[in-house]
């Protein structure tokens, strides 16, 4: 068993998660892709490898406590350790709150909150046991400021960035284990394709900006990873210059 830096990223299939991937694994990290598209793992698994990087995936499905522990462990077995867990994976079915779509609502909570604890659950341990380790959670612009059409993911988004920090504050000092709260603005991925009410779509049809491109916040990320290690980057809010 080798003693290779390691990377899990969840949601890793597309997007922010996939970018994320690419960049670490350049960067030397051996990645754990995490998602439900088997086939978009495998790819991404290729590409990675084309390039010279080390990678695999386990097909994990965030809402499951024990699926994510079953990650946890896979990535365990492969390298001996783990040095870096993002938790990238979530949803944005944006609605109105009169429109009452609530099964949206569940899987929101379902999966941009439970699974930002499950993964949590899954890989703290692990790190306490190494004494160290760097945990990032995606949140969003949206936990910082809430909009008409974004109120429970928001709420989602807020409870991420709450979580970090009581998790970061919890942390033995005597551990080198960092916790980074990423919070990206109007990024181009495939996040908006699960947004079905009407309203919300034409409210975006009359925005123009440049919009980040999933690489922008993969660097993001990368920047707080490899900082020194008694270095802590707390957030990363991170917008296009022409969004309020």
């Amino acid at each position: 068993m080798t003693e290779k830096k390691t990377a899990i990223i969840t949601g890793a299939s597309s997007g922010i998660g996939q970018a994320t991937a690419k960049e670490l694994a350049e960067k030397g990290y051996h990645v754990m892709l995490a998602a439900r598209r088997e086939e978009r793992l495998a790819e991404l698994k290729k590409e990675i490898e084309a390039e010279g990087g080390n990678a695999d995936y386990k097909v994990t499905d965030v809402t499951s406590a024990e699926e994510m522990k079953q990650l946890a462990q896979a990535a365990l077995d492969k390298t001996g350790r783990i040095d870096v867990f993002v938790n990238n994976a979530g949803l944005m079915p944006l609605s109105f709150m009169n429109k009452l779509k609530i099964d949206e609502w569940d899987k929101m909570v379902d999966v941009n909150i439970k699974g930002v604890l499950y993964g949590i659950a899954a890989v703290l341990p692990i790190m306490e046991r190494q004494k160290s380790g760097h945990i990032l959670n995606v949140s969003s612009v949206a936990g910082h400021q809430v909009s008409k059409g974004s109120a429970v993911y928001s709420g989602t988004k807020y409870a991420v960035r709450a979580i970090s920090d009581g998790l970061r504050q919890e942390i033995d000092p005597s551990h080198e284990i960092r916790v980074t709260i990423v919070s990206p603005g109007a990024v181009e991925t495939e996040l908006t394709h699960t947004i079905t009410d009407e309203d919300v779509l034409d409210s975006f049809k009359s925005m123009s900006m440049e919009m980040l491109q999933a690489k922008d916040i993969a660097n993001a990320i990368a920047y707080a990873v490899e900082q020194p290690a008694h270095v802590d980057v707390n957030e990363i809010l991170i917008r296009p210059r022409q969004q309020p």
